[in-house]
């Protein structure tokens, strides 16, 4: 599992990039890579950037994002190549960026140092609620690529804890970073020990049997739970001294407040006539058949059990229409239509990552070759100088950005064997591929929801018609 926290940089950007370079911290700059930029003149060539951008006085002039992994989870190799898609991922191949991993701690971090302003656009990155929930994802979406654990979204467990699903895919709770909790409620709730984890639990198991909030309370209270019944409901355990506190939902997480618990006891079942509640949309979309014979809760629960089915037989119908109006009669035509969809949706794939690696180099051409004509007067004038040294000291900066430039046009130039574009016209090739990437991005989004769809659609016709794994190899199997 990986934690990602982000912090403006507004000043002291070379110590900042000094303090993540750190050779006895990144295995001798081994663990060191950047984009855009080198990593000895990153602070020069992310000043030069802002300079070409509308900023204020205090703006950022980077962004520092670091991201922690779990004790032994990861190799500092792996957790560099995860920081390097996490920071393309964020920057979008037109922010520099400087990325490092740690290795001089307990756990294995990167630190991502990327500049404040677009070097294409010219515009500010802007960091908000929207931009951190963005990053969360990306990395959530890497964790789970390379096998790590990962945060369940909104499973906050009480103070201090979250919830989150393991290599293994089981739900683990764990100490939330940075949460000031009691050493001795950290390491009981890791062992499932702590009071507060056993009284989630035991609300969780009686809002297994429960028909509503009241029903669950009476229940609670003939067991020996002591209740006290205010605006919002607190429990003590059977047996537990007269001066012990009570115990709230709000303290236990957001899953234990009378209002999620109510909302949860009625999950599909609508009291006090417990008739079936559709909460699904009837938006077209199938859903995947629920396995009442593994679900606890319809194993204790006959109108639980009853509200499932009557659910799978609604999802058998949308299954069984879907089949009936795309005219798919036969097992094997299923079949085919999952691979032609699978082969397009990696194709249309295979074509983004192209397109987004055109996108990338060209922007770092355009980039190079305006420092080149921006910073070529101060070269001419620094080899006319009479005193050299003194000229270099006052335009170090421009000197070796030109320099670098240069070096890395020339290179470019080699490798294709003639001259270099003009920047006007690579930026309206760059804006040409830009619109060709994101009319992709859109071909693939629903691509990937058709995948999506005719895998929960298979899965669905496999239970209907009880066809094994051996079975679905046959030509004809009639729908």
């Amino acid at each position: 599992m990986a934690y990602t926290e982000i912090h403006p940089i507004k000043s002291t950007l070379d110590k900042a990039l000094d303090y993540i370079c750190n050779p006895e911290k990144t295995d001798g700059k081994i663990l060191i890579s950047s984009f855009g930029c080198s990593y000895e003149t990153a602070d020069m060539e992310f000043m030069f950037t802002l300079e070409q951008t509308k900023m204020k006085k205090g703006d950022n002039l980077a962004h520092h994002l670091i991201q922690s992994f779990d004790p032994g989870e990861t190799t500092p190799e792996q957790a560099h190549e995860i920081g390097r898609k996490l920071a393309d991922s964020v920057t979008g191949g037109q922010h520099e960026y400087v990325l490092s991993t740690h290795v001089d701690k307990g756990h294995v971090h990167n630190h991502i140092m990327f500049c404040a302003a677009n070097f294409i656009a010219r515009k500010k990155y802007n960091s908000n609620k929207r931009s951190l929930y963005g990053i969360q994802n990306a990395n959530d979406r890497l964790c789970r690529e390379y096998g790590l654990s990962t945060i369940i979204p909104g499973k906050e467990k009480g103070k201090g804890f979250i919830e989150y699903t393991d290599k293994t895919g089981q739900r683990v709770t764990r100490p939330a970073k940075g949460n000031r909790v009691s050493s001795g409620e950290i390491n009981a709730e890791k062992q499932g020990a702590s009071w507060k984890a056993q009284l989630r639990k035991s609300i969780d198991d009686y809002i297994a049997v429960s028909s509503d909030f009241e029903d669950m309370l009476k229940r609670m209270e003939a067991d020996g739970f002591t209740i006290k019944r205010a605006k919002y409901h607190s429990y003590k355990f059977p047996g537990a001294d007269s001066k012990a506190r009570f115990t709230g939902g709000p303290s236990l997480g957001p899953e234990y407040t009378d209002e999620r618990i109510r909302e949860r006891i009625a999950g599909l079942i609508k009291t006090p006539e417990r008739r079936v509640r559709n909460q699904r949309p009837d938006d077209g979309r199938i859903n995947l058949l629920i396995d009442i014979e593994s679900n606890i809760k319809a194993q204790q629960n006959a109108g639980y059990e009853r509200a499932l089915t009557v659910i799978n037989l609604k999802e058998a119908a949308r299954t069984l229409n879907y089949l009936t109006e795309n005219n798919i009669v036969e097992y094997t035509q299923l079949q085919t239509k999952i691979a032609e969809v699978d082969a397009t949706h990696q194709q249309t794939l295979d074509t983004l990552k192209d397109v987004e690696k055109r996108i990338a180099d060209m922007g770092l051409l355009i980039k190079n070759i305006e420092i080149y004509q921006q910073t070529k007067p101060f070269y001419n004038r620094y080899r006319q100088a009479h005193d050299k040294e003194r000229y270099k000291r006052e335009h170090e900066a421009e000197i070796i950005l030109h320099e670098s430039a240069r070096s890395t046009l020339k290179a470019i130039q080699t490798s294709k064997g003639g001259k270099l574009p003009n920047p006007d016209a690579l930026r309206t090739e760059y804006t040409k591929l830009t619109y060709e990437k994101d009319r992709l991005y859109q071909d693939y989004g629903k691509l990937k929801k058709q995948v999506k769809q005719l895998d929960t659609l298979k899965t669905n016709v496999d239970k209907i018609l009880n066809v094994s794994d051996r079975e679905q190899d046959k030509p004809t199997v009639d729908l």
